[in-house]
């Protein structure tokens, strides 16, 4: 069997931090642009969602993205729930009447629209994903339900240096350890947009020119913000990176609606764990405390 010394498992975990450090100090996506951390209110373990930036970001979703992506695994009463947008059951119940839903068959086998119900799900704004393809260049828009999930940047060349620089992560900053890659990609990528380099303009063609896009730096969508796009009635500024970052916190959620009580849960173990230990401790010692050795 083999015993290592405190001195030598301190050494091989510092050597493997600075591995890991050498192969990526910050988040990076597939096309090797690095992509800024951002401070997001619902960041580490005891982060919370920002409910008016989620409204806000809903709404940027409802006059900017929604002409274009799906939203499927989201349903209305989901924008009502704990740990939500804080949204009323009113205010649920008039989000979904505006919207038109496809039902049926009826009574004599035709299909129908009707105004939107709570149980229902954001419609697709397309009937089919061959027709979303067809209207956007022959390559259909994600769905955004899962999209801040999805698309999170990775620390190295494989998931072992992924996986390893976690752990150290979370050895050495337990509290502020940072795992929004998700998040911080989609904000890179809605403020990213540029003028084509000449050296470039042959590979970007038609398309647009974004460094931080992931598979590369031709992008078919256009640049979906701009300042003043959104009329923001609470005072908050109406520029590209705060829309940006609202409608990324809205992602966020959509793909992690139950984050805040996961987080709760997780925070509530980890207490009960501790007192747990130290009870057995001090059981152990009791218990053990006549017996001769």
């Amino acid at each position: 069997m083999i015993t290592l010394t405190k001195t030598a498992v301190r050494a091989l975990v510092v050597a493997g931090a600075m591995a890991v450090t050498s192969v990526g100090a910050m988040a990076s996506g597939d096309g090797g642009h690095k992509y800024e951390k951002q401070d997001w209110t619902f960041s580490g373990p005891f982060g919370k969602f920002d409910k008016a930036q989620l409204q806000r970001g809903f709404q940027i979703y409802r006059e900017v993205c929604s002409s274009c992506h799906s939203l499927d695994y989201i349903a209305f009463r989901n924008l009502g729930q704990e740990g939500a947008l804080g949204y009323t059951d009113d205010e649920v119940k008039a989000i979904a009447a505006d919207y038109d839903i496809e039902d049926g068959p009826d009574s004599e086998g035709d299909m129908f629209t009707r105004p939107g119900k709570p149980f229902d799900h954001f419609p697709s704004p397309f009937p089919n994903v061959e027709a979303a393809a067809a209207a956007n260049g022959g390559k259909a828009p994600p769905d955004l339900s899962l999209i801040a999930k999805a698309r999170a940047a990775s620390v190295g060349p494989d998931v072992g240096v992924e996986v390893f620089n976690d752990i150290l992560r979370m050895i050495w900053h337990p509290v502020t350890a940072y795992q929004e890659y998700g998040p911080d990609y989609i904000y890179a990528l809605l403020t990213s947009y540029e003028e084509t380099p000449e050296e470039l303009e042959e590979t970007v063609g038609d398309k647009y020119y974004n460094p931080a896009f992931g598979s590369g730096v031709a992008i078919g969508m256009a640049p979906p913000l701009s300042d003043e796009l959104v009329d923001y009635t609470d005072g908050t500024p109406m520029t590209t990176e705060q829309y940006a970052k609202d409608v990324t916190s809205f992602l966020m959620w959509a793909a992690e609606p139950k984050l805040e009580e996961r987080k709760r849960v997780g925070v509530n173990a980890l207490i009960f764990l501790v007192v747990f230990s130290f009870l057995m401790f001090f059981t152990k010692r009791k218990l053990w405390s006549k017996v001769k050795h």
